[in-house]
This record gives C-alpha cells, structure tokens and sequence, in this order.
C-alpha cells in the first residue's frame, strides 16, 4: 500500500510502512487459535484466584453493617459503601504507632540485614579472602543445625533483649540461603573487570562499589525485598520479647491481637478500633486493617520491579 503525496506539480509515491511483525525462531510454528485461548483463559484464572481474595477484603472493608449482615460475613459485590472503618482505624493511637514502629523496624532492619549480607557475600566469593572456604562450610552448616527456639530466647533475654525493640531485628538479621545466592551471583562477576579495576587502583571496596554491585542490581533488589517483606510481616518475635506492651507493638502483631482474638487492644481510646460503635461493623474494621497491612508492599513492588528490569539488563551485558 502506497500514499501519494502532491508537491508543487510533480507527484510523489511514497509506501506506506508495513505493520511489524513479531519475529519468531525458524522451528517455532505461530500459536493456533485454540492454544491462544486456552492461555488467554488460563491466565484470566490465575488473576482471578490471585485478586479475588483481595477484592474481597476491600470491598468487605468499605462495607455497612447492614450490607455485611445481609451477605452473611465477607461483602463480594458493593453494597452501601463507607470509609467509616479506615477513619476510626486511623485516628486509633495505637494503630498510628503501630504503623510507625513496623515501618521503623522495616527500613532500619533491611538497611542493616542488607550491609551484613553483601559483605558477607562478597567476601566469600573472592577465592583468596581469609578463612572463606571454612566460613563458607560454618554458614553451611547452621542452615541444618540450629540451637533451637528456646536457647535463642534465653540468648537474647540474657543480652537485656526483653521489651527491646531491637530482639525483633538482631535474632533474624541474617539469612544464610540469601547470603548463599548473593555470593553464587558475585562469584559470576566477570573477572576483566574487576582486573581492570585493580589496575586502575582500585580496592575491594571500591570494587565492591563500582563493580560489583551496579552489576548485580536485579539479584540485591531481589533480596532487600525478601528482607523488607519477612520484617514487614514479622510478628513472632513480637509474641516472644514483648508481648505485654502494646505501645512497641508493630502492626502486624496489632492485627493479629484483633482479629484472631476479637478484642481490644490495651492503652487504646476506643476499645478495638471502635467495637462499641455502632455504625462500624467489626469485620469492616478487622479487613481495614489488612487492607493497611498491603498498602505499603502494593507501593514499593512497581519501584522495584524497574530495579529487576535494569539489574536483568546490566547483567546480560556484563561479560
């Protein structure tokens, strides 16, 4: 197909640029009609398993007494919807603190359990560090052998740990199996350039710095998420070191406290995020609250998934 174009008196043909396809291997046979709408369905199940849950929660959040009455519990489809629950979960005191301190423990822990395990890591993926190969085997070896739950409480109660904030991020700072991942990936550097930057003069910081770790965007974003998610949703250690104060309490243990026991939490104004009130209907609060607990993971995931695709791309190119 061309397009004619009039200049002046002469006419120009000019050909109309063909709509691109997609290039395919030679062996690779184009998907039929039925393969793409088994895929097509396939996929449109798994979205509906993966937010169906979730629709749920956040419909049953915004719900009326009287709409959760009429459904019989969890709300699937909108009936009366309010804000009612999420304004007296907000101006409760101890949610607001709750929020802070599980941020806190959150930013302050993956910061720490992150330095720990890239040095760590690094460290035992240069073949001629000191010690690595015995490290290595130690760090092995406590992934099978542990000391258990009760030596690990009488630990950290002797070092002063009970009632501290920080017996919930010391005990689990570290995660062999991440350290194991992060060194397997530091390991793979590409040995010209760290040559080349030892050349230059450049050190094992530096290197670690320079090198190492823009080369290894994708697998230590990977791994600060797993550490910001098992802090975020850390409430054990919470049950252990300081289960009678409420006012150090992150938020997960706070929703837990309310919905597994339905009652109120103590030091709080309104007995539960207001259960005495009428108008609020205590399943509306207790899906506030998980709804609240998911706010900041559904924030930082579309931050982080441009990290994955930049370490993926930095990677493939590195040599």
């Amino acid at each position: 197909m061309t397009k004619v174009f009039t200049i002046g008196s002469g006419t120009t043909a000019v050909a109309a640029p063909r709509a691109r396809r997609i290039s395919r291997p030679p062996w690779q046979e184009p998907p039929t009609l039925a393969g793409r709408s088994a895929k097509g369905i396939t996929l449109g199940g798994v979205l509906a398993i993966v937010m169906g849950p979730l629709w749920i929660i956040v419909v049953t959040s915004l719900s009326t007494p009287g709409a959760i009455n009429r459904a019989g519990g969890l709300v699937i489809w909108p009936d009366g919807l309010t804000f009612q629950a999420y304004r007296e979960m907000l101006t409760d005191p101890t949610v607001r603190t709750a929020l802070v301190v599980s941020l806190g423990i959150t930013v302050i822990g993956t910061a720490l359990s992150m330095v720990v395990s890239v040095l760590c890591a690094y460290g035992l993926s240069r073949p001629r560090s000191l010690g690595h190969r015995f490290i290595l085997v130690l760090l092995i070896v406590t992934m099978f052998v542990g000391g258990g739950l009760i030596p690990t409480f009488l630990v950290v109660v002797g070092l002063g740990g009970y009632g501290q904030w920080w017996a919930l991020i010391l005990p689990g700072a570290v995660s062999v199996f991440n350290i194991l991942v992060l060194r397997s990936f530091y390991a793979e550097t590409s040995g010209d350039l760290i040559d080349a930057a030892r050349m230059d003069g450049a050190g094992d910081w530096r290197i670690l710095r320079s090198v190492v770790l823009p080369t290894s965007r994708a697998v230590t974003a990977v791994i600060a998420l797993f550490y910001a998610v098992g802090y975020w949703n850390s409430f054990f250690n919470v049950m252990l070191y300081m289960p009678t104060e409420s006012e150090k309490w992150p938020l997960q243990y706070v929703l837990l406290t309310y919905v597994n026991r339905g009652v109120g939490l103590p030091g709080t104004v309104n007995s539960g995020f207001g259960m005495a009130h009428a108008q609020t209907a205590p399943l509306s609060l207790q899906m506030a609250v998980v709804v609240l607990t998911l706010v900041p993971l559904l924030i930082v995931y579309p931050f982080m998934q441009k990290h994955f695709r930049t370490g993926v791309l930095t990677g493939a190119i590195k040599g």
